[in-house]
């Protein structure tokens, strides 16, 4: 199944990186975060990719044309350097096509200009490139795929510490509760999307917005809930959780490690 995934946006939030790089190539070891969320996708067996580029496109697109495979995985190097032989590879079944989607564009925009490069697909995968999860994608896409619904995505905690408060017409406060203990949930983005999704997507719209409120009067939007791990990258600190996980070794992201 190809997977779509939004790289345009200017990532405001986190502008001590994005002056300099693209949201998704903020890096979380090694790597960007991009690639993280595409070796998910791979490690599932969808490894056919539409970048949807907009804000430093050059920059994503020369990454992978400067590709260094050494970097996350194991080789041997002998006769001085002259010959270098990879013991695993990242990308070599990899496809990946790059498409400048606008620089302004929104996500619903960015999707629409992609369409072509869709043809024939019945279902496609989608996702912003600033979410990483260890949700079960096969159990996402099989209960989709049961189901007549035009549309899914992942549901999950938010984790930010915030408080959800209900206060009366005067202010007074009627009960406040910590987001995560108050049973709401949040779009995590990992979403399955029928060809069908692009007649309830009309110009200039933004996905989640005029579209998915079409779906969900005619019930065709389905959310899978997720109990495991998530987490976004929106803000520094954020960054440096993410950045923590993965220089202890326990980053539930990498479901590909499992196996090893």
């Amino acid at each position: 199944m190809k997977v779509v995934l939004f790289c345009g946006g200017f990532g405001m939030r986190m502008r001590e990186h994005t002056e300099a790089l693209p949201k998704p190539m903020v890096p979380i070891g090694y790597r960007p975060i991009l690639w993280h969320v595409m070796k998910y996708y791979a490690h599932y067996g969808h490894k056919d990719f539409i970048l949807c580029l907009g804000y430093k496109a050059d920059t994503i697109k020369r990454y992978f044309l400067t590709y260094d495979e050494c970097l996350s995985n194991d080789f041997v190097l002998s006769k001085g350097g002259k010959n270098l032989e990879l013991l695993s590879s990242d990308i070599h079944d990899w496809n990946i096509t790059f498409v400048d989607t606008g620089l302004t564009s929104n996500v619903g925009q960015r999707l629409k200009a992609v369409q072509k490069h869709l043809l024939g697909e019945a279902m496609f995968l989608a996702n912003y490139a600033d979410g990483l999860s260890d949700a079960p994608l096969p159990a996402v896409i099989e209960s989709f795929e049961r189901s007549r619904n035009i549309a899914c995505f992942v549901s999950v905690k938010p984790r930010a510490s915030f408080h959800l408060i209900n206060a009366g017409p005067e202010g007074v406060v009627k009960s406040i509760e910590h987001v995560g203990k108050s049973g709401a949930r949040i779009n995590g983005g990992y979403m399955v999307l029928r060809q069908e999704v692009f007649n309830y997507l009309r110009d200039g719209e933004e996905l989640v917005e005029e579209p998915f409120h079409r779906l969900i009067g005619e019930g065709k939007l389905m959310a899978y809930p997720h109990e495991g791990f998530w987490a976004c990258m929106d803000t520094f600190k954020e960054k440096q959780d993410l950045e923590d996980m993965f220089g202890r070794g326990n980053a539930p992201w990498a479901v590909w490690n499992r196996q090893r």
